[in-house]
C-alpha cells in the first residue's frame, strides 16, 4: 500500500500593534499573538494543532515564519 501526504496552503494575515504581532487564519478560525515573528510562527502553529486535533499534525511541520 503506497502512502501520500496532502498539502495544504494555510492564509495567515501577520499585523503588528502597538505591542504584539498577531497572526489571523484566514481560512480557520485560529487567532494568536507574541512579541516576536519567531515566537508567533512557533504559537500559531500550536494553535493550528489545537485546533485541527491531529487532523492536519503532520502538515504543520511545514509552516515556516517567511
Amino acid at each position: 500500500m503506497d502512502s501520500w501526504s496532502m498539502k495544504q496552503t494555510i492564509q495567515v494575515r501577520v499585523s503588528k500593534g502597538e505591542r504584539l504581532f498577531v497572526a489571523t487564519c484566514l481560512d480557520l478560525p485560529v487567532v494568536t499573538q507574541a512579541a516576536t515573528l519567531g515566537d508567533l510562527a512557533v504559537r500559531f502553529r500550536e494553535a493550528m494543532g489545537l485546533h485541527c486535533e491531529g487532523e492536519m499534525a503532520g502538515a504543520l511541520g511545514t509552516l515556516s515564519a517567511d
